[in-house]
């Protein structure tokens, strides 16, 4: 069954055909497709048919709120599907939480326990009115309203608040008539929740067809999913909770703060002995034996510590959730972190100590493969991106069974891009601020942004150089409206910025390589004609980097390939796809780094950038044009 909505481009058909054959035979395909392969829809066509075959749903995984929208408007256009786009639980979502600030900081799990109290029925009744006034609300009443109108999920909730019921648990309710579901990458890869999510479906992952787009996120999220760390601001947050609420014995004669000055020492000692740089591996059980020394104690009483810190905490979370109040406890935190480090010994985590202005313990998950396994259990799984290759690495990095790979070039003309890099200036760790490699850079930049007058943007390799050039006045010699995307920027106000910038004429926005701007957002027609991308985005030197690389040599051999070359290669292919979003779209990346003759990223080299830009932008490019200015050196 073809439920394509659009006339096919080049390419499209074999792609849905590919998809569904896989899917059908239970495979996991993994797919690269370049820009305007029309990935959601194409990826939707292949799957909601065998979803409807078998009984199933199409899970349609995604990290931001304009990826869910994009699926709710293709499932629009295929017309007679249920689409539901589900986020997780927040303060800022529940119309009983939004206006309480003390709310905010709340994890999904926080959020979760604070509404469970709030939905208690109690004699006076149900403290939450939303979830009380769901009592007879019709389910084919909202089903009806989601098929003529596919409202994305802030319209949903919208109306929902209007007739005065709880957003979050209708969807709870229209979840088993869903034909797809958008839904945030955690209602898969963390097990908890997956356990909840399949009872509201009233499926399991067996009967699940999984789509995971923008894929090449998916390694990374995984790690960190698997990664947990306790800080110095956390002790301390413990020391004010347990004058709060008395500081209790814990066990034999140790109270509350006996046991987070002791942690305290610890850390300060593994920062003076195995703190290089930024960070230091950890030897195995030096935090255990460092506490028992310190308690004078035994691994036993140890745990034993880690359990009455959690029972303690379970009752301070009790008593705040009774008052309406975050139900969360730093004694707890404290407890599980002890329970975790001293149980969690894992060849494919590394402990670390991280310095810096809050230095805390770290164990870090090398290996994102274990936390994959649900898209192994699904029908079948769906990996997608413009940026995957090297295919065969990425499949054997997350431990995917039954691959079937493809991949799909730019469906628009490739002369519509030019990608240049100079051999003038080296962005490695340890030239980069040499005085006349620097100046040549900043010279370079000016000189390359200032040779055309269009939307341009400037791909840092980290904050911190983006801050040293703007502090060095960089903006001001630019003399054009400049845009900057800040670290830990509110979503709101990056889209904000975003949108500014897009709308403008000639401006020019600062950003970093690998972070939100460089991915999942589109800029059409002129919004965007020039990137310069600032060095290669390899990461720094760490303990943490070198405890990778003797992992991934290990697993699979050449393992700074792996971990440093592939990483970056992505990175800067995302950057670099920000360009050409449409086939009228033309643009230049310019890549100011000698290293790029090593990436596959199809670069010529170019001895004068600013005059190449100015000819390939300021009139239709002809092939062989300012031939002089490139190598045929193509990498």
């Amino acid at each position: 069954m073809d439920v394509f909505p659009y006339e096919y481009r080049p390419g499209q058909r074999d792609l849905v055909s590919f998809i569904d054959r896989a899917a059908r035979d239970g495979l996991c395909p993994v797919v690269e497709a370049g820009t305007g392969t029309g990935k959601t829809v194409s990826a939707l066509a292949g799957t909601i048919p065998l979803a409807g075959d078998i009984g199933g749903k199409v899970i349609y995984l995604t990290r931001t709120k304009s990826q869910q929208s994009q699926v709710i408007r293709e499932c629009s256009a295929i017309g007679g599907v249920v689409c539901i786009g589900l986020q997780g639980r927040s303060a800022a979502s529940c119309p009983m939480m939004r206006d309480d600030p003390d709310l905010r900081s709340g994890t999904p799990e926080e959020i979760s326990k604070l509404c469970s109290e709030l939905k208690r029925k109690t004699e006076k009744g149900c403290a939450c009115p939303f979830f009380a006034n769901l009592e007879g609300v019709s389910v084919d009443h909202w089903l009806q309203i989601i098929r003529e109108r596919n409202p994305e999920p802030e319209e949903l909730a919208s109306l929902c608040e209007e007739a005065g019921i709880c957003p979050y648990e209708l969807l709870k309710r229209l979840l088993p008539h869903a034909d797809v579901i958008a839904a945030s990458y955690p209602f898969m890869f963390m097990p908890q929740i997956l356990t909840r999510f399949e009872e509201w479906l009233g499926i399991d992952t067996g009967s699940m067809v999984a789509v995971v787009d923008e894929a090449h996120n998916l390694p990374d999220y995984l790690r960190e999913v698997q990664t947990y760390e306790y800080s110095l601001r956390a002790m301390e947050l413990v020391d004010k909770e347990a004058k709060e609420h008395g500081d209790n014995e814990i066990h034999e004669g140790l109270r509350v703060t006996d046991i987070s000055a002791v942690l305290r020492e610890v850390l300060q000692a593994a920062v003076r002995e195995y703190l290089i740089d930024e960070d230091g591996i950890i030897p195995p059980g030096f935090v255990e034996e460092e506490l028992m020394t310190r308690l004078g104690t035994t691994s036993v009483n140890i745990s034993r510590i880690a359990r009455g810190l959690m029972d303690y905490g379970d009752i301070i979370e009790e008593r705040k959730k009774q008052r309406r109040k975050l139900p969360r406890s730093y004694i707890g935190n404290m407890g599980r972190f002890l329970e975790l480090w001293l149980s969690g010994r894992d060849e494919r985590s590394v402990r670390l100590v991280i310095g810096g202005d809050n230095p805390c313990f770290q164990s870090y998950c090398m290996d994102p493969a274990p936390a994959a396994a649900p898209l192994n259990d699904c029908r079948a799984s769906l990996l997608m991106s413009g940026t995957l290759e090297p295919l065969e690495d990425f499949v054997k990095e997350l431990g995917l069974e039954r691959p079937a790979l493809k991949r799909l070039g730019c469906a628009f003309p490739a002369e519509n891009l030019l990608t240049l890099y100079t051999d003038k200036v080296s962005m490695k760790y340890e030239e980069r601020f040499l005085e006349e490699n620097y100046r040549t850079l900043k010279s370079m930049l000016l000189d390359t942004v200032l040779s055309v007058r269009v939307n341009t943007a400037v791909f840092f390799p980290s904050y911190g150089l983006m801050d040293r050039m703007i502090d060095e006045g960089i903006v001001e010699q630019l003399g054009r409206d400049v845009y900057f995307e800040r670290r830990g920027m509110p979503q709101d106000e990056l889209m904000d910025t975003f949108g500014r910038f897009k709308t403008s004429e000639g401006s020019v926005l600062f950003c970093v390589t690998g972070g939100r701007i460089s991915e999942g957002l589109d800029f059409p027609d002129k919004a965007l004609e020039l990137a310069v991308l600032i060095g290669i985005p390899f990461p720094k030197p760490t303990a943490k980097l070198r405890a990778m690389e003797r992992y991934y040599d290990a697993r699979f051999g050449n393992g700074r390939r792996h971990v440093v070359a592939i990483p970056a290669t992505r990175k800067m292919r995302q950057s670099i796809g920000r360009l050409i979003r449409s086939e009228t779209d033309r643009g230049v990346a310019a890549i100011l780094d000698r290293r790029a003759v090593s990436m596959d990223l199809n670069a010529m080299l170019c001895s004068d950038i600013p005059a190449a830009v100015s000819a390939f932008l300021g009139e239709p490019y002809t092939s062989g044009r300012n031939s002089q200015q490139y190598s045929n050196k193509r990498r």
